[in-house]
Order: C-alpha cells, then sequence, then structure tokens
C-alpha cells in the first residue's frame, strides 16, 4: 500500500515547516510597498477569486496564491536581477512548476505603477484559468 499524500501534489512534496509559517505570518505583518499596494486590491475574493498572501508551499513562501488555479504570482523587485538570485527563481519556479503551480513574475515597478490595473489583469487570467479559456 502507498504512502498518503496530500491530493495534488507530487512525491516531491515538502511539508511546509513551522519556520515558513512563522516567515510567512512575518512577511503578511511588514509587507513591501508593492506586495501591500497589490494585497489591497485582490483581498476579499474580488470577481469571486480567492487569494493567499504570502502562501507557505514546501519550503518557499509564495507572495500571492490562487488555489483554485493552482497560480502563484511573484512580485520582483530590482534584487532579483542581482547575483544568483535568478538561478534561484529558476530552481524555485522549476520544483514549484513540479507541483503543478504556475508560476507568474510581475514586475515591482509595474504594481507601483498601476496597482488596480495588475490586479485586474491577474484577475483575467485566473478565471481564463478557471473557465478554460487560457
Amino acid at each position: 500500500m502507498g504512502r498518503w499524500q496530500p491530493a495534488g501534489l507530487t512525491e516531491g512534496y515538502l511539508r511546509k515547516s513551522s519556520h515558513n509559517y512563522a516567515l510567512a505570518r512575518a512577511q503578511r505583518k511588514t509587507p513591501s510597498l508593492p506586495e501591500g499596494l497589490l494585497w489591497r486590491e485582490l483581498r476579499g475574493k474580488p470577481g469571486g477569486v480567492k487569494f493567499r498572501c504570502q502562501h507557505p508551499v514546501g519550503r518557499y513562501v509564495l507572495d500571492f496564491y490562487c488555489a483554485a488555479v493552482k497560480c502563484a504570482f511573484e512580485i520582483d523587485g530590482i534584487a532579483h536581477d542581482m547575483s544568483d538570485r535568478p538561478a534561484q527563481d529558476d530552481a524555485r519556479d522549476t520544483w514549484l512548476a513540479n507541483q503543478g503551480i504556475t508560476v507568474v513574475r510581475i514586475p515591482a515597478s509595474e504594481v507601483l505603477a498601476g496597482p488596480t490595473d495588475v490586479a485586474e489583469a491577474i484577475l483575467r487570467m485566473c478565471r481564463g484559468i478557471r473557465d478554460g479559456e487560457v
């Protein structure tokens, strides 16, 4: 008989650690400016789509996550272009893809320029995936 496994997750699933829960909680309390602006637009199930903010998955914490369509939205500041960060982001995205989670990276500058526009684009994408249009 096989080992029990949470529905929809592959064999590489890592349990959420108490460290990640604490990290996610701390990040929710002190979001970056772009994350705070976008969360103001996405909280409360806009258009019937539920989002989670700073959601732990495996050893990672996702900026925004829509479980209904298994899609993560990461807000990337300038630090994501420096040093070894692109390689870390690629490894993270690959691991999440293996869990069935699509990752969409959004530049922080776009969120700062128009958080409502970014939120509307995210909602359109989630509704399209949910309704089978994408």
